[in-house]
């Protein structure tokens, strides 16, 4: 069982405060989405978790303090699918998705039969098998957004953070990986996710985190969070909220009066 626990932590880049005093903890089994409006410190916050840039406060992992646990150690954790990756080594799929297997390596040593098997099954969950033998630097945005999932996965780790894991992805495989997301967790494992699509966060995450400005304005289930007057607030939008379908359904309406586009 997996724990995480953030305590005051604030995040400075240079002069700017990038995160402001969030407080927040997640456990084994839930699926979990932070959303907010561009430049609110959703991706700062993530990287934070995974000590990757300084920052003020607690966070633990297991009880632990993330910032002074031994970096494979961590790896081995939480497995992390950062946004936006570009790829410049042209190795194949196969060999791509087995560098999630890296933290489980002893230094010059190779993968073994438990490292091939966790590699087939993630390339399995992100439905690229077909795409093992490709040069990974000729895929299309989405057969790599796809291939980078998998090898996050490839690690096995009890944690999963994932920075807009839909992006570029077509609509079909957006809701793949929200299933694969949510089975996840529904195996035991806790996933964070970054997400810009208001609905995927409601159809599928257990809780929502609501980020505006560096400071974390709202909290809960997706219902009490996604609201009309949050929306408005922080996202300076009217929107209407649906639930026939069992969960909120967000339909953005337009600007909220009096509100300018952001530039």
């Amino acid at each position: 069982m997996v724990s995480l626990a953030l305590q005051s932590v604030s995040v400075s880049l240079g002069r700017r405060t990038v995160v402001r005093d969030v407080n927040a903890s997640f456990g084994a089994g839930e699926l979990v989405a932070i959303v907010g409006p561009n430049g609110a410190g959703k991706s700062t916050l993530a990287r934070a978790m995974l000590a990757l840039v300084p920052f003020a406060g607690t966070i633990a992992l297991d009880g632990a303090d993330v910032a002074r646990l031994p970096r494979a150690q961590l790896a081995r954790q939480v497995a992390y699918l950062p946004q936006g990756q570009t790829l410049h080594w042209p190795l194949s799929v196969e060999r791509l998705v087995e560098l999630g297997r890296l933290p489980h390596l002893a230094p010059l040593s190779r993968i073994g039969a438990t490292d091939r098997a966790a590699v087939e099954q993630a390339m399995a969950q992100a439905d690229v098998l077909s795409l093992r033998d490709r040069v990974a630097t000729e895929l299309s945005g989405g057969e790599r957004a796809r291939v980078m999932l998998a090898r996050a996965l490839a690690v096995q780790a009890p944690a999963l953070i994932a920075d807009e894991p839909l992006a570029s992805l077509d609509p079909g495989h957006q809701i793949d990986v929200m299933d694969l997301l949510q089975a996840e967790a529904r195996g035991g494992a806790l996933v964070i996710t970054v997400l810009h699509d208001l609905t995927m966060a409601a159809r599928y995450c257990d809780r929502v985190l609501l980020m505006a400005q560096g400071a974390l304005v709202a909290q809960g289930s997706p219902e009490a969070v996604l609201t009309r007057e949050n929306l408005r607030a922080v996202y300076g939008i009217e929107a209407r909220i649906d639930r026939a379908g069992g969960w909120p359904s967000v339909t953005v309406m337009g600007r909220a009066a009096g509100e300018a586009a952001a530039t």
